[in-house]
């Protein structure tokens, strides 16, 4: 596998599973509502700014470092298998891996956490 973009190309797959994995979460969380009888969340709002300002974080740390390992030469690119444009010193390609972070993680919450039953909520600790 050669030519521009095969970086990029590497990415598909995984970007397929994240996607997957986004669409089942969402289809899951809809579900819990629906058996709650409740409508979204109030908190979704907070939720997804919450992710929004984390997502913006990781991007701008991997931006800068990985800035610094490509300046640093401690981490190079074959300019013919990359697609060309560049975030200073790194191929936009290299944010992928980041940004499939930014869906997935969430994405990963949701499906694995486990819903309480009303009764417990409403149960005082002891």
């Amino acid at each position: 596998m050669t030519g521009p973009g095969t970086y990029a190309l590497l990415a598909v797959p995984f970007f397929a599973v994240v996607a997957v994995a986004a669409v089942v979460a969402g289809i899951v969380a809809a579900r819990r509502a629906r058996a709650r009888g409740r409508r979204a969340r109030t908190g979704r709002r907070v939720a997804l700014v919450t992710a929004l300002a984390a997502g913006v974080a990781l991007l701008v740390m991997t931006i800068v470092f990985d800035n610094v390992i490509v300046g640093l030469r401690i981490v190079a690119y074959d300019p013919a298998l990359i697609s060309g444009a560049k975030i200073g010193a790194i191929p936009v390609e290299d944010l992928a891996y980041a940004i499939a972070a930014i869906v997935l993680l969430p994405s990963l919450w949701v499906l694995f956490d486990r819903p309480t039953r009303p009764s417990q909520e409403e149960e005082p600790t002891r």
